[in-house]
């Protein structure tokens, strides 16, 4: 019997407290399928923020000129938090820690934090601080992509585990009735 394949989760979105805030962002809609793949032993957390070193709480960070992860990874883009502080390696080191843990579990599906910067996988704040918010993909949603792992966000929690159903043999994993 093969072991099901595994899954990366924001760990905010499983309700630790590590967003910018200081606080987390559970994800009541999709409780089921995160507490289905908890007991099943499924989910891999990070916080690719906290991984590359930033603190918790801290400063909020946009990426600038709603640039987008991808532009933050050819250089073009920085990553400033609303102090004006550039913390755009903290963010590139947590992409990096994200995808060497994803690899290091085979993990090809992440389900990462809507919005952010470093984990936004459709949408991210447009680098003004004003709470507008554009098309695009943090920094580690698009390095993760680039490694081949499927992004999902917490919207497209059904999806990701349509799609986690589909790579692996985890039909056995009920869900709860």
């Amino acid at each position: 019997m093969s072991t099901p394949p595994r899954i990366l989760v924001s760990s905010c979105l499983l309700g630790h407290p590590v967003r910018y805030h200081g606080r987390a962002a559970p994800f009541e809609a999709g409780a089921a399928i995160l507490e289905r793949w908890r007991a099943a032993g499924l989910i891999v957390p990070i916080c690719p923020e906290v991984a590359g070193g930033l603190p918790t709480p801290r400063p909020p960070a946009e990426i600038a000129r709603a640039a987008g992860g991808d532009a933050v990874w050819q250089q073009l883009a920085r990553v400033v938090d609303d102090t004006g502080a550039d913390v755009t390696a903290a963010f590139l080191d947590g992409a990096r820690q994200a995808l060497a843990l994803a690899q290091r579990h085979g993990i090809r599906i992440a389900v990462l934090k809507e919005d952010s910067p470093s984990c936004g996988s459709a949408s991210i704040y447009d680098g003004t601080f004003t709470g507008r918010k554009v098309a695009g993909d943090g920094v580690a949603a698009a390095w993760l992509r680039r490694h081949g792992i499927e992004v999902f966000s917490e919207h497209t929690l059904a999806d990701a585990d349509a799609r986690l159903r589909a790579i692996g043999s985890i039909g056995s994993i009920e869900s709860p009735r």
